[in-house]
């Protein structure tokens, strides 16, 4: 974990690579899971039998459950000492590039793109994140 005592010290990082996460293996059970709390149930992430014969060889985690371990990488790799909270402020691009089957480890590369300062005495972060 990368720890910054304030988000001035963590925006002097901005173009650069700032962390890298621990790695987390997704389980059928958190897929399982996202599918009760989501209501998608397609047959690709929650039917082990027919998802291991069909196209990607097991199940595969839903792209918004991968999405929403964000904030769990960013918990496991930055801490800013000095600051009250995050907001997430919204996502500019997301793409899927490739299937995450159960058991896959996943990790994710934390890039500063912009530390724009805002009302009250914040910062909006702009992340590049790879997973």
């Amino acid at each position: 974990m990368k720890t910054f005592k304030t988000l001035s010290d963590l925006t002097a990082l901005v173009g650069q690579e700032v962390a890298v996460s621990n790695w987390i293996t997704v389980t059928q059970e958190q897929i399982n899971q996202f599918a009760e709390a989501t209501g998608d149930h397609q047959w690709i992430h929650v039917d082990v039998p027919r998802a291991t014969a069909g196209p990607f060889g097991a199940p595969i985690a839903h792209g918004f459950l991968t999405l929403s371990m964000l904030p769990r990488f960013f918990d496991d790799a930055i801490k800013v000492q000095e600051s009250g909270m995050g907001v997430n402020y919204g996502l500019n691009k997301v793409r899927f590039m490739a299937p995450v089957t159960v058991g896959s480890r996943l990790r994710a590369r934390l890039s500063l793109v912009s530390g724009d300062p805002i009302d009250n005495n914040g910062v909006q972060l702009v992340w590049d994140v790879v997973i």
